[in-house]
Formats: C-alpha cells, structure tokens, sequence
C-alpha cells in the first residue's frame, strides 16, 4: 500500500508561537484520525524554543526576558530537550504520523527523519553524520552535523495516543546568530555548550538557501511515499490560536 503524505509550506509568522502550537493541534488531530500523516516544512520566524526542563529551572524567567531583548518569542515548544534557535535562515521541519501504538518505534523514527536529511544535505554537496558531539546546545543522539564537526540540525519527539510528532529545525545559514543569543541564554539557565559547536549548511556550501534545502528535504520525502501539496484546515488553525497561551513565555489570553 503506498504511503500518502501531506505536505504543507505554510508559515504563519504573523502570529508569533503560533507554527508551534500547530504541531501540538496537528497532533492530536492525527491520532484522532481527523488528518492523516503530514510534513510540515515552513520557515520560521525569530522564535527561543525552550524545552521543559528549561522552562522549570532556575533562571528561567531571566532566560525568557534576554531572548526577547534578543528580539526572539520566548516559547515552550512541543518536544525537545534545551533551548533551541529559530529564524529567518533556519528551516523548521515537523512530520507527524498516525501510529497505533506511538511508544513503539520511538528510535526508528528519529532514525528515519535524521537519515532523511542526511541524504537531502549530501545532495546539496554536504557530508553530515548522525549524532551528538561535544558542546553542542541542545545536544541529543539524533542531531546531524557537518563534516567539520558542528551541528546544523536538531529533533525531538512528543506521542500522543495514536500519533507520534518528530520535530525540528535545520540551521541553513547564520549560525553566528544562534550563538549571539543562546550564550547569554544559557548562562541564564546554568548550561554549558561550546559554541565552535555551532555550525550551518552554508560553512560547507556558502551558496545554499533555504529554498534549496526544501527542496531537497522534499525530494527525499518523495521516495519515502505519495507526497501532495495540502494547508492547514480553518479549525486546526483556530485550534493552535487556542493552545498558545500554554506555550508562549508569558501569554495570558489571546
């Protein structure tokens, strides 16, 4: 039986924290059989992703403030562990799959997704490996970094009952960026990392964008199974407005 994917571009940077929260509504919507697997692949805007455990540690709220004089939406997201980076030079990526049962398979599926864009970087002409080194914010057994030993992707996952969402982000371009506001964070939250571990697909190949690396993420997708251009419907979207307050750094209502 083949394998129908929806594939869906659609940014919504107008409302800050709201691509987050789409996963979390996204999710539950698979796993009530309401829509079936999706990728979603969008560019995001300034966003500070904190993980869970940042958002309960001490230093938290100092955190939080120097990200926004950072200009970048504080924001607990779905899945993952330490604070993570999102802007304009980064690619999100969340692919979101109906499961029957979601806490088997768990490492097959960071496997799968970290494998994927392995393979969509080589053919952008950049060597990458799976797994954490040294210093690396974030760290996780499933990032990817390039040849000279510097992280440009991270994922986590969350389960719902009957779906699973395995999520991230790839550092295209400006890593220094990255750096400029997570030092300070970090310190904030007592975190160590080193930031020569850092790295974006344009150290190897300078002249990549972010458009390309869709594309090549996209082409990988295509041998994986049927992919078809698909949006968001107008009640999942109402239903991530819904979620934001449980997730921006903050919010009250909105």
């Amino acid at each position: 039986m083949t394998r129908r994917i929806s594939l869906v571009t659609d940014s919504y940077l107008a409302i800050p924290g709201l691509d987050t929260t789409l996963a979390r509504a996204l999710l539950q919507a698979v796993s009530a059989g309401e829509v079936g697997e999706t990728f979603r692949l969008y560019s995001p805007g300034h966003v500070m992703a904190f993980g869970k455990r940042d958002a309960v540690g001490p230093g938290f709220a100092e955190a939080a403030e120097l990200a926004r004089q950072h200009g970048y939406t504080p924001l607990v997201r779905l899945a993952g562990g330490r604070a993570a980076v999102f802007h304009e030079s980064t690619l999100a990526f969340g692919w979101t799959l109906p499961i029957a049962n979601p806490r088997q398979g768990i490492q097959e599926r960071f496997e799968e997704v970290s494998s994927l864009l392995v393979r969509a970087f080589a053919r952008l002409g950049v060597t990458s490996s799976i797994g954490e080194i040294p210093g690396e914010y974030c760290p996780g057994r499933f990032s990817v970094h390039h040849s000279d030993n510097a992280k440009v992707m991270g994922v986590g996952q969350r389960l719902a009952q009957k779906a699973a969402h395995v999520g991230g982000v790839v550092v295209v371009d400006n890593a220094t960026a990255i750096n400029e506001v997570l030092e300070p964070v970090y310190g904030a939250l007592g975190v160590e990392f080193a930031p020569s571990a850092t790295g974006a697909l344009t150290d190897i190949a300078p002249a990549l964008t972010v458009t390309a690396v869709a594309a090549a993420v996209v082409a990988e997708l295509e041998d994986v199974g049927e992919v078809g251009a698909a949006t968001l419907t107008s009640a999942l979207i109402h239903r991530g407005r819904e979620l934001l307050p449980d997730h921006l750094v903050g919010a009250a209502s909105l």
